[in-house]
């Protein structure tokens, strides 16, 4: 069974930064690409960052240059560093990935950047 546990959910001033984990299991952790997603309140869900099993990635526009995706292989986890923060980044932030066509998602950690 595949597991995504998130974890690193904070509440923050505006400029400020958190470091988000997401400890996989179940999976062949190596192979897959991951992805961290973000949900606000009234908002669809969005693609935040991607990182491929090459080490390859990807961000939104909106965080490109202040968060930093990367993974660890050894430990089975991939993290989001987010740095200046800003209060449109308060949201929940998901960990993501896909096997064999199926999607697999965390439960979420909560992030809420305010003054």
């Amino acid at each position: 069974q595949v597991h995504l546990v998130e974890s690193g959910g904070a509440s923050v001033q505006p400029g400020g930064s958190l470091r988000l984990s997401c400890l996989t299991s179940g999976l062949n952790f190596k192979i897959h690409a991951m992805h961290w997603y973000r949900q606000a309140p009234g908002k669809s869900r969005e693609l935040v960052a991607a990182i491929t099993s090459g080490f390859s990635a990807d961000y939104a526009d909106s965080v490109r240059g202040r968060f930093t995706i990367s993974r660890d292989t050894t430990q089975n986890t991939v993290y989001l560093q987010m740095n200046s923060l800003q209060p449109e980044d308060t949201a929940v932030y998901y960990c993501h990935t896909q096997r064999q066509l199926r999607d697999y998602w965390g439960r979420g950690t909560q992030v809420t950047v305010s003054s």
